[in-house]
């Protein structure tokens, strides 16, 4: 399984959580693709997704650094602090879907 298609998974089970989110969020690996979150609508979706899909907020870091924050080794704010997480668009929306992922 890629990279990409493991943290698809890890945040398909999530999707309960991400249903709040209420945006589209795209999360670009670095060195293993994008992620869209579609919270917009009732069933959240979470597909693989070209590096110019839309979305309100796009989150950029390594495919290792989204497999940490996932896990619960990487603090969300420690990353953008350090460097290792940037993003693009509302950063209010960055920190709903940390918090959110932080939730197990």
């Amino acid at each position: 399984m890629s990279e990409t298609a493991e943290i698809i998974e890890a945040l398909t089970e999530r999707r309960e959580l991400l249903s709040t989110l209420g945006y589209r969020v795209r999360i670009d690996l670095k060195d293993a693709g994008s992620i869209l979150i579609d919270a917009t609508e009732p069933d959240v979706s979470v597909v693989e997704a070209d590096q110019d899909a839309e979305a309100d907020t796009v989150i950029k870091l390594s495919a290792d650094n989204m497999r940490k924050l996932l896990d619960g080794t990487l603090n969300a704010m420690w990353a953008y602090t350090l460097g290792q997480l940037r993003i693009e668009g509302s950063q209010g929306v960055a920190l709903k879907l940390s918090s959110l992922l932080g939730e197990k």
